[in-house]
């Protein structure tokens, strides 16, 4: 049984000049800010989830911690941005997800990858993994 994880909108990783440049479109660096990381606020350990997705009426992350869950786990739009955005506490590196949006158009949703994930699925699975920069280059394992 999957444990119980609910959304908080108080944390973000975009500042108003993310959004700025973002909407710009002169944001170089938007890989730190989309997609999935893992955070610490206020003592506690989660994943900060956002996506851009324009035309959504509603996003939601479902993944292997709510069961795939389509619906349980709503993000919350950010200003005009078109980015979604939310922090779900005890959601740590490995944990399995995607995205499940639902347009403001004819009732269309899908099921979508997160185009900024840093780890995926071995094909023919297809969600992403949370996962983190932490690499150091040039290190040679052991």
């Amino acid at each position: 049984m999957p444990m119980t994880y609910s959304v908080l909108y108080d944390v973000t990783l975009l500042t108003e000049d993310d959004l700025y440049l973002f909407n710009e479109g002169n944001h170089f660096h938007l890989y730190k800010k989309l997609g999935a990381h893992v955070v610490t606020r206020g003592g506690t350990k989660g994943t900060y989830f956002a996506v851009w997705a324009p035309d959504a009426e509603i996003v939601y992350v479902m993944g292997d911690f709510n069961g795939w869950n389509k619906t349980s786990h709503a993000l919350r739009s950010r200003a005009v941005s078109g980015i979604w955005e939310g922090f779900i506490p005890g959601v740590e590196k490995g944990a399995k997800y995607k995205f499940h949006v639902c347009s403001r158009y004819q009732g269309y949703t899908a099921d979508k990858t997160d185009p900024f994930a840093l780890h995926g699925e071995t094909p023919p699975l297809t969600a992403s993994i949370v996962w983190d920069l932490d690499y150091l280059w040039g290190t040679r394992p052991g």
